[in-house]
C-alpha cells in the first residue's frame, strides 16, 4: 500500500466489473489490467510494486504495458499544487483509475475540473489525506433513530415498567486498565494486581492521549526487563512516568488550515516528466510514448555473428565448425559410457 493519501484512486462513475472490460488490450496487458482493478483503493500503483506482487510479469513487461493500459484511457497520473491559508504550498502527486475507457477529451475535463477545488478538511502539511465523499444525512436516518425497539415497548411486570431493571449494567474496563491488566501475558515476570492497574490508569490513558498505541505500552514497561522483579507495581509505574511520550503539538481538527487546489498538470505514468518539462499525449511523454507504441519496440538485426553455423561433423579442420554437443556424444560413446 502507498502513504496514506496516495496510491490508486478510483474516477468514479464507473460500470460494475465485466468480462468485456479490458477485451480491447493485448493478453498481456488485458491481464496485467486486471490484476489493476481489483488492486484495493490506496494501493502503490508504480511499475515496481506491481512487479513485485504480480506472480507472472517483471518490471520492465509491467511498465510497458501500464504505458499502454495509460494510452488506451485507463490510467492517469495528476499533480495537484496545494496552496494553504499561510500560503504553504506543495505539490501532490494523484493516480487515478477507471475501469471503464476514457477518452483523452474525458480526462482533459476531468484534469480541469480538479482546479479550484477545496481540500481543506483533507490537507495537512506534508502529506495528503485521503479524499472520503461527505454523505449527507438523509430523512431516512432521523427517521430510524425515532423507531422503537421491542425492548423499548415491553410490557411492564411485577410493577415495573419493560424499560427498568434491577440489574445495573457492568462498567466495562477501559483501555488503559485492560493493556496493563494484559501485561501478565506478554511478560509473567510483570503480573500487576487490580490495585496496580487502577492505580497506574490514569498514567496509561496520558500515553494514549499523547498519541501512543497499546503495544508502545506494552513494549515501554515489558523491553530490557530484569530477571527477577520484585515490585511489579513500582516498576511499571518508574517506567511509565520516565518513558512518557511528547505532548501532541499538531492542530486539532477544527484548527484545520484552509487549503485549495490551486494548479493541475498532467504527469508521464512512467517517469517524472510532466507538461512543465515534456509535450504529455494521451498521459504519456514522447520517450516512454514510443516505448509503448502499438506495435511494440522495434528491435534491430541480430549480427551475422551471433547467428549459428553449420553443424559439421568428424574431427575438427581448420574451416570447420565443430558441433560440441555431437562431439561430446561421440567422445562418449568410444569410451563405452553410454
Amino acid at each position: 500500500m502507498a502513504n496514506t493519501g496516495y496510491g490508486k484512486r478510483a474516477t468514479g462513475d464507473e460500470e460494475p466489473h465485466a468480462d468485456p472490460d479490458f477485451v480491447h488490450l493485448r493478453p498481456r496487458d488485458r491481464e496485467i489490467a486486471l490484476f489493476v482493478d481489483h488492486l484495493e483503493d490506496g494501493h502503490a500503483m508504480g511499475y515496481k510494486a506491481i512487479a513485485a506482487e504480480h506472480p507472472c510479469y517483471g518490471q520492465q513487461a509491467v511498465r510497458v504495458s501500464m504505458g499502454r493500459i495509460t494510452l488506451a484511457g485507463h490510467l492517469r497520473w495528476i499533480k495537484e499544487h496545494i496552496t494553504a491559508e499561510d500560503n504553504s504550498m506543495r505539490w501532490v502527486t494523484r493516480t487515478y483509475w477507471s475501469r471503464t475507457r476514457r477518452s483523452a477529451q474525458w480526462w482533459a475535463e476531468f484534469v480541469r475540473e480538479r482546479r479550484g477545488r477545496d481540500v481543506t478538511g483533507r490537507y495537512q502539511a506534508g502529506l495528503a489525506r485521503v479524499e472520503e465523499p461527505e454523505v449527507p444525512e438523509g430523512p431516512a436516518e432521523s427517521e430510524a433513530s425515532e423507531v422503537r425497539t421491542p425492548e423499548a415497548v415491553r410490557p411492564e411486570v411485577d410493577g415495573k415498567s419493560g424499560h427498568e431493571s434491577d440489574e445495573q449494567p457492568a462498567e466495562q474496563p477501559s483501555v488503559a486498565y485492560q493493556v496493563l491488566a494484559e501485561l501478565r501475558t506478554a511478560d509473567t515476570r510483570l503480573p500487576l494486581s487490580d490495585g496496580d492497574c487502577r492505580a497506574l490508569e490514569s498514567l496509561a490513558t496520558e500515553w494514549l492521549s499523547r498519541g501512543a498505541s497499546t503495544d508502545d505500552i506494552t513494549r515501554a514497561l515489558t523491553d530490557g526487563l530484569p530477571a527477577d522483579v520484585t515490585n511489579p507495581g513500582g516498576l511499571a509505574r518508574k517506567r511509565l512516568e520516565n518513558k512518557m511520550p511528547p505532548k501532541k503539538s499538531t492542530p486539532g481538527p477544527q484548527a484545520a488550515r484552509r487549503a485549495r487546489v490551486t494548479r493541475v498538470i498532467t504527469a508521464c505514468g512512467l517517469c517524472d516528466a510532466d507538461e512543465r518539462t515534456a509535450k504529455i499525449v494521451s498521459g504519456l511523454c514522447p520517450e516512454c510514448l514510443a516505448m509503448c507504441e502499438p506495435d511494440g519496440p522495434a528491435y534491430t538485426p541480430v549480427p551475422e555473428t551471433f547467428l549459428p553455423g553449420p553443424r559439421v561433423g568428424g574431427l575438427p579442420g581448420a574451416d570447420e565448425v565443430v558441433d560440441v554437443t555431437d562431439r561430446v556424444n561421440a567422445l562418449r560413446r568410444a569410451a563405452g559410457l553410454r
